[in-house]
């Protein structure tokens, strides 16, 4: 029996790295992880990471462009149970929530 387990990132790196973590090291098939935003606006998560923070320069400034409107939701499909275990510890890993109800 398979079923579909959820989760909300405040940021796009966070999302991404729990993505990398299922593929890479469990197996998960990119087919089966959908990446979108929460809400109705585009977003960058709730806070800014990575290339959303002020860049490596001394002088530069920081980004006040990062779309930052809500959390990004990362749901995957699975086929069986098995992999739910590691699925959900990805998750964990990474500061997942629940994600909003909707």
């Amino acid at each position: 029996m398979g079923q579909t387990l959820a989760a909300a990132f405040k940021t796009r790196r966070d999302a991404e790295m729990a993505v990398e973590r299922l593929v890479q090291e469990f197996g998960v098939e990119r087919t089966d992880i959908f990446i979108a935003a929460a809400g109705r606006s585009n977003t960058a998560g709730t806070a800014p990471a990575g290339a959303d923070n002020a860049g490596a320069e001394v002088a530069s400034e920081t980004r006040g462009d990062a779309p930052l409107h809500g959390s990004i939701e990362v749901s995957v499909d699975l086929a069986d149970d098995d992999k739910a275990g590691q699925v959900r510890a990805a998750f964990a890993e990474f500061n997942a929530s629940q994600p909003p109800a909707g």
